[in-house]
């Protein structure tokens, strides 16, 4: 249930967000990847271990490079870094021991994280298609 949750969560906010016109700006979805990589990092607090939170800040600064990076250069990177979380979700509990984790959450956070970037490599190339029909 946490998958499809999850999914279909990303997909509102993520249209949401285009109704709204809030992700015409280039720093919506890289912010989303800072948002949620630093997500573990708190679950490290809550578990009260100082050497998962030092491991956990390392692994939220590859994400914050790509979100940084997504946001000066292309936000295919953004798209990158947000399926890489996805994708890193679900591999999370055999690269670190955070007892602060709930149990469900690599499951939605995972799926959360791949519709996500599924959206936004949608309308990155509906943007480039409509330019491109404009040439």
């Amino acid at each position: 249930m946490a998958f499809v949750i999850g999914f279909v969560l990303a997909l509102a906010v993520s249209a949401y967000a285009t109704a709204l016109e809030l992700d015409r700006d280039r720093a919506f979805y890289p912010t989303v990847l800072i948002v949620v990589a630093s997500y573990y990092v708190l679950f490290a607090v809550m578990g009260g271990s100082g050497r998962t939170i030092v491991v956990e800040l390392l692994i939220m600064a590859a994400f914050v490079v790509s979100a940084s990076l997504g946001f000066r250069q292309s936000l295919w990177l953004a798209v990158v870094g947000l399926a890489g979380h996805g994708v890193m979700d679900f591999f999370h509990a055999g690269l670190v021991q955070n007892p602060g984790v709930p149990v469900w959450w690599p499951a939605f956070r995972g799926s959360y994280d791949v519709a996500a970037a599924g959206y936004l490599a949608w309308r990155l190339t509906r943007v480039a298609a409509r330019r491109a029909a404009v040439a």
